[in-house]
């Protein structure tokens, strides 16, 4: 009988490890089978590429998990592009035109992806703005359940390529830990122009920021048009249709604009139209900024303006202010304002005062806009406790400062079941010319002490509270207004904004030192 042959071929492997011993033959021949002198040597094997397990991508901010394999990653290529399923290309297109720009790759449209490609698709599973991003056989798949979410992996694709030149082999899945991240921009004091505005709002949308709120009112200045009351308005003012661009740019972008006009105090610039509404106290004085809310004219102008700029701003949160109104500073309020007094026990009955005046006129305000479907929210001191009314349960708590009169704790509102926004005055508040003891905020001491669940001084509430605090934002207030031209205020505040959004997006303790961290962020913004 012929001796059998047994042909061995070897092969490597991925990781570089031993092909390890032949199997036998069909035969029954074994591994110690003689192999006849005149059979050609077995062919020497074909060396593979050895690709270590990936690491995840370098971006911010930084990704929750990330499962490493082993693989080549993604880079741009000649043949790349960036593709979408028909079901979803009215959905997508606009995320798909934007990073095949970014990427300089051309966006092919509904056509079915190639190796090489990038392919954005909605897959209904998931939390809210969650997004996988895959990098497997040559090719990215981003899925999410919503479009903000397929936006996000996006922006982490995006990063990685500008931070290292690819992304990394393996499956990213990612979500925000708050629903809730800002910057907010108070356009009253300090007139910033369009331009600026969206400047910003295309740094929130890489930094994965999807709120941004308009001071739009204050002592100093009122700064959109007006149709209803074109008195009030500032000469230097955003009209009408910059103010749509930038709500249309938003929203693309996936960012919320969040409108504020401030009442009853910060309403100076209405005032100095109509002297009339001015609060006058007992002894003559005339605090700026403060209306007399026992006028009803008072309430007539700020509910035309509510009305008015709710069509203009079509999101879903409104902001109505709320805070300082130096009646309820006073140590006895309705000694120093006896018309308040008394329009408090007219509305209110024998134990009306000042106070629930105040927090009628907040649930008044709330009345205007709650028709409109929007989620409302005021500044933590226009809350008041003991009287004969309460503020409105559906009102979310803006948590900003405990340096009010009669400041009240954080866990104050949470334990009355409040829902809260972080606006740490400690951490959060960029105050231009720097009063009252504020300095500007460093992005590294937010990255090293603050969370979600600092909402006063640097003290947490407990965690058992963390599903009431929605998210929070940064804030720049603009006291000062020549203190700094706006590209000082773009440069001051982007590692301080760097920084909130990392916490935001993931409150647990950063992986990288703050030194890696900025040089990171030299690299993706």
């Amino acid at each position: 009988m012929a001796a059998a042959v047994a042909l061995v071929t070897v092969a490597a492997c991925s990781n570089g490890s031993s092909p390890g011993p032949p199997a036998a033959s069909g035969t029954g021949a074994t591994a110690s089978t003689a192999v006849p002198t005149s059979a050609a040597p077995p062919p020497s094997p074909t060396p593979t590429r050895t690709y270590p397990l990936s690491a995840a991508p370098r971006v911010i901010p930084a990704v929750r998990a990330h499962e490493a394999a082993r693989g080549p990653g993604w880079k741009p290529g000649p043949d790349a592009g960036v593709v979408v399923p028909a079901k979803d290309e009215a959905a997508l297109a606009d995320e798909a035109r934007l990073i095949a720009g970014e990427l300089r790759v051309p966006y092919r449209g509904t056509a079915a992806a190639r190796p090489g490609d990038v392919s954005l698709a909605l897959d209904g599973q998931g939390a809210p703005e969650s997004y996988t991003l895959t990098v497997r056989d040559g090719g990215v798949r981003i899925t999410g359940p919503d479009q903000a979410g397929v936006f996000y992996g996006t922006r982490t694709l995006k990063q990685s390529v500008r931070s290292t030149g690819a992304m990394p082999e393996g499956v990213v899945t990612d979500a925000p830990a708050k629903p809730r991240r800002g910057l907010m921009v108070d356009i009253a004091r300090k007139y910033f122009t369009a331009g600026w505005i969206e400047g910003r709002l295309r740094e929130m949308a890489d930094l994965k920021l999807n709120e941004l709120g308009l001071h739009f009112s204050d002592d100093q200045g009122f700064r959109i048009a007006s149709d209803s009351h074109p008195e009030v308005v500032s000469a230097k003012h955003l009209s009408k249709a910059e103010v749509r661009r930038i709500v249309a740019l938003a929203a693309s972008l996936h960012i919320a604009v969040v409108p504020e006009i401030d009442s009853p105090g910060h309403l100076g610039a209405v005032i100095a139209a109509h002297p009339e509404l001015q609060l006058v106290s007992a002894s003559g004085r005339t605090p700026r900024g403060a209306v007399d809310i026992s006028e009803p004219a008072s309430a007539k102008i700020v509910d035309e303006l509510l009305r008015e700029y709710q069509g203009l701003f079509p999101g879903a949160d409104w902001h109505l202010g709320g805070d300082e109104y130096v009646a309820l500073m006073s140590k006895n309020p309705e000694a120093a304002y006896p018309q308040l007094a008394r329009a408090a026990t007219a509305k209110y009955g024998a134990s009306g005062r000042v106070q629930d005046l105040a927090t009628g006129w907040l649930d008044d305000r709330a009345a205007v806009v709650r028709p409109s479907g929007r989620a409302l929210r005021a500044w933590n001191d226009g809350f008041s406790t003991g009287g004969v009314v309460s503020a409105a349960k559906d009102l979310q708590v803006a948590y900003w400062t405990g340096k009010e009169i009669g400041a009240r704790q954080p866990v104050s509102y949470l334990s009355a079941g409040r829902k809260l926004l972080n606006y740490n005055d400690e951490y959060l508040y960029y105050v231009l010319g720097q009063p009252n003891k504020f300095t500007y905020p460093t992005g590294r001491r937010i990255y090293a002490e603050w969370t979600p669940l600092v909402l006063r001084g640097s003290t947490p509430v407990p965690a058992r509270y963390d599903s009431q605090i929605l998210g929070g934002s940064f804030a720049v207030w603009g006291d000062f207004p020549n203190a700094q031209t706006q590209t000082q205020v773009a440069n001051g505040i982007r590692m301080p904004l760097t920084a909130t959004a990392q916490k935001l997006w993931d409150a647990r303790k950063p992986v990288l030192s703050w030194e890696a961290f900025t040089a990171l962020a030299g690299r993706v913004r």
